[in-house]
């Protein structure tokens, strides 16, 4: 006793200072905040935190931070701060052993172990851990920001945030990483950084069980599941599962570009746009694949190559149930269904349902050759003609005829030569080498595309799909007249014509009309004569396969 001469009177424990004793009294028994600021009416229990609290009203910051100059409101806060460039953590988890270099951290921390979430909002029941993220909540219903910044007014709803966006004006980054040495101007950047170095993922979906590296992404992912789209455009009223989604939307209304290319002068509507574009010029690749080393120049085509080497597919037509890697594909796939085309030609007014064939459609008018190659110059309409091409440069000629052991520089001209082992020649001409590399089938009967159900082969990938569909069912091609579904878009133009009565097909011979071609092709026989469908019975012959199986019930009946 005789260390602690200064008793309590209401609890009998005793102190060793007459400012500790006090300072007890307030704390337990009277819950006193006797020391009020004048400015907010805020109360405190005792005057040393009173001091700090009326420095936020008078932005003054009397300690700085030997080291880096960085000046700050309260001698706690600076001890704190030092400890950025001590790397001290003197407050460790007795569950998980990890470190922390403030008390008020580590107390948060503990609290995951525990799942306590003491802080209840009043209005939504929303429970918390941390007092701050309760008042940092309560402001998502009062839609308050008071706290705001001197350089250009922009206002926030968290001290943090203001914090994080007052070093976009001083370019201070003062969190490194301690690997790369990358300079970072908040800590969650850096930590979320760390987790490239240590492939730690370790917020996980309820749902399907895949893991992320941040919290944010495995929110945004929820959003695939629950087809949540809580971001509207004010003015067309489009909703988006992304914030960054709908600001880049809100450009396609205000058409503002206001990254430009220091080279060539290209405008974009997002940094991360002019980013990527600027390394077509300094051909940099920074993003590569740990499985086959191919490297990419942006982070996200990177991501969508992985899937090939994952079988991932996350993104599921809510239509047809058939799952993409690329949103992108999903998207234009979408398309088939409601057989919108929103990319037109201001040239011929053609529509297409991808952006990337309206530009290489665009050519043909342009006669524009942007694709380069580096040894001769010769330039090129598109990418996968200059491909081919270099091949010549290399002297390589990986396509080899089974036949007569020719090689060749592309797949295309293998198909060609293919025709000279078949002595035939139609002379038919074709607009696009697709079209026309499917023709050839037709002479060399090459089948490559099989069906895994019933192993049907066909000579071209379109007819495999729209066969497939005879196996699902599927049928995702709709009439907007009458609703009634198809599966091939082919059959769907057909009958949206007797809705229109448009009968495009004319005889040449009697001038009658169609609206089908093969209606024309079987009415022509009608002038020649020719009766292609003949009976095995009484070999009696027919214009139409419709005539020779009414008359095949004849011989039915007896």
């Amino acid at each position: 006793m005789k260390d602690k001469p200064f008793k309590c009177d209401l609890c009998n424990i005793a102190f060793s200072a007459c400012s500790i004793l006090k300072t007890h009294f307030l704390r337990t028994h009277t819950n006193g905040k006797s020391y009020a600021c004048d400015k907010c009416q805020k109360t405190f229990s005792q005057p040393e935190v009173l001091k700090g609290h009326l420095r936020t009203h008078t932005k003054e910051r009397p300690f700085i931070c030997d080291v880096c100059n960085r000046a700050f409101s309260e001698r706690t806060t600076l001890k704190n701060h030092l400890r950025t460039h001590t790397n001290e953590k003197p407050f460790s988890c007795d569950v998980c052993n990890k470190a922390f270099s403030q008390r008020s951290s580590f107390k948060r921390h503990v609290r995951t172990h525990v799942g306590e979430k003491p802080y209840s909002c009043d209005l939504c029941h929303k429970a918390f851990s941390q007092n701050t993220n309760l008042m940092e909540h309560l402001r998502t219903h009062t839609k308050e920001k008071p706290y705001s910044c001197d350089e250009c007014n922009k206002t926030f709803s968290r001290q943090h945030s203001l914090t994080s966006h007052l070093r976009t004006h001083s370019k201070e980054k003062p969190f490194a990483c301690d690997v790369c040495n990358k300079a970072f101007s908040d800590p969650s950047t850096l930590r979320n950084h760390l987790r490239t170095h240590t492939k730690e993922k370790p917020f996980a979906c309820d749902v399907c069980n895949r893991a992320f590296s941040q919290r944010s992404t495995l929110h945004r992912h929820l959003r695939t599941h629950t087809r949540e789209k809580p971001y509207a455009c004010d003015i067309c009223h489009k909703t988006f599962s992304r914030r960054s989604y709908l600001m880049r939307h809100l450009k396609t209304h205000t058409g503002e570009k206001p990254f430009a290319c220091e080279i060539c002068y290209k405008t974009f509507s997002r940094r991360f746009s002019l980013t990527c574009h600027f390394r077509t010029h300094t051909k940099e690749k920074p993003f590569v694949c740990e499985v086959c080393n191919r490297a990419f120049s942006d982070q996200s085509s990177l991501r969508d190559h992985i899937r090939i080497h994952t079988k991932e597919k996350p993104f599921v037509c809510e239509i047809c149930n058939k799952a993409f890697r690329q949103h992108s594909n999903l998207k234009t796939h979408s398309r088939t269904h409601t057989n919108e085309k929103p990319y037109a030609c201001d040239v011929c007014n053609k529509g297409f349902s991808r952006r990337r064939n309206l530009i290489s459609h665009l050519r043909t008018h342009t006669k524009e050759k942007p694709c380069r190659c580096d040894i001769c110059n010769k330039t090129f309409s598109r990418r996968f003609t200059l491909n081919g091409h270099l091949l010549r440069h290399n002297e390589e000629k990986p396509y080899q005829c089974e036949i007569c052991n020719k090689t060749f520089f592309e797949h295309s001209s293998l198909r060609t030569h293919l025709w000279t082992h078949t002595n035939q020649k139609c002379n038919k001409t074709f607009s696009h080498r697709h079209s026309f590399n499917n023709h050839l089938r037709t002479h060399t009967k090459e089948r490559p595309f099989v069906c895994d159900t019933c192993k049907k082969a066909f000579s071209d990938r379109s007819n495999l799909k729209n066969h497939l569909r005879t196996h699902t069912k599927e049928k995702p091609y709709a009439c907007g007249i009458c609703s009634k579904t198809f599966s091939q878009s082919a059959t769907l133009t057909r009958h949206s014509m007797t809705h229109s009565k448009e009968k495009p097909f004319v005889c040449e011979v009697c001038g009658k009309s169609f609206s089908q071609h093969s209606y024309l092709k079987t009415h022509l026989w009608t002038h020649t004569n020719q009766k292609p469908f003949a009976c095995n019975d009484c070999e009696k012959t027919f214009c139409t396969l419709t005539q020779l199986k009414i008359h095949l019930r004849t011989h039915a009946k007896k």
